[in-house]
């Protein structure tokens, strides 16, 4: 139920601050992070996006939803649906709109631009296990605030428009890290290891459930170092860089996923490690 009378709000006051935890940079757009006021309740409301859950954390002495929005959504007005107190109500917000820059590759491999049969058959089987993996919901609270993966150069950033070969494909999904074959990444928050394996365009990949609906992903490994269901802590080794699957050079793609919307990891890094990380650009 909603906290109603002075003895239930001044609860709330003071355990909320006690649980809360810095949240990612909000912005509304295409690809990014909208975090949400709900409003004060004894506990988490449930809050739900176009049917998908999202995370709810407190924030500022109430609970607030914590929205990835994909590259896909369109800007203008969105609702979300909140269920609390043993009611049901709306909450709106504006999405507002972002255009992404463009980025030209060429492929030496054919086959990586036009996919023959058998690879299109491999590439469906390989787009269900990353489907899945990006729809797992875990109940413990996540950590919103990442370090970085791997050291290294940014080459590309998220949302870029891509073309293959002067072929338009789908947006970058994550960014780009670039650094020698064979140096480290590492998990840049704890987080439990949901799926490994070898995927057409992915090549040797791992993803870490971080806790409600946050997935990350790291691409084109040498060396996968964690198996299925270990649980890793901020720091630990989970592979090295490398360049299986579509790639011109050694780098780690990353992607972070936030109930189900691919968004921009930038939005998480912690103060010092987007400093680091532009710093080196």
């Amino acid at each position: 139920m909603r906290t109603s009378g002075f003895l239930l709000v001044a609860a709330v006051f003071v355990f909320a601050p006690a649980m809360a935890q810095e949240l990612p940079r909000e912005e509304r757009v295409p690809g990014g992070v909208a975090v949400i006021p709900l409003g004060r309740y004894d506990t988490a409301p449930l809050a739900h996006l176009d049917d998908r859950r999202v995370a709810v954390m407190p924030c500022a002495e109430q609970w607030c939803a914590v929205v990835g929005l994909s590259l896909g959504v369109s800007a203008g007005d969105h609702q979300l649906s909140v269920r609390g107190g043993g009611k049901t109500s709306e909450v709106r917000f504006a999405v507002q709109p972002k255009a992404y820059p463009e980025q030209r590759l060429t492929l030496k491999e054919k086959r990586m631009v036009d996919p023959d049969a058998e690879d299109l058959k491999r590439i469906a089987r390989d787009q269900e296990v990353l489907m899945r993996a990006f729809a797992t919901w875990s109940d413990p609270p996540p950590t919103l605030r990442f370090s970085l993966p791997a050291t290294g150069s940014l080459t590309a950033g998220f949302g870029l428009k891509r073309y293959f070969n002067n072929q338009l494909r789908a947006p970058h999904s994550g960014i780009d890290i670039a650094a020698s074959e064979g140096s480290p990444v590492v998990a840049p928050a704890p987080g439990t290891v949901i799926e490994t394996g070898d995927y057409f365009f992915n090549g040797n990949t791992v993803f870490l459930d971080h806790g409600q609906g946050l997935i990350s992903m790291y691409n084109h490994l040498r060396v996968i170092a964690v198996k299925t269901g270990a649980r890793v802590q901020r720091g630990e080794k989970i592979g090295e860089i490398g360049r299986t699957g579509r790639v011109t050079g050694a780098h780690l793609h990353w992607t972070v996923s936030l109930n189900n919307a691919r968004v921009d990891p930038m939005l998480f890094l912690t103060a010092d490690a987007l400093a680091s990380l532009t710093k080196r650009r």
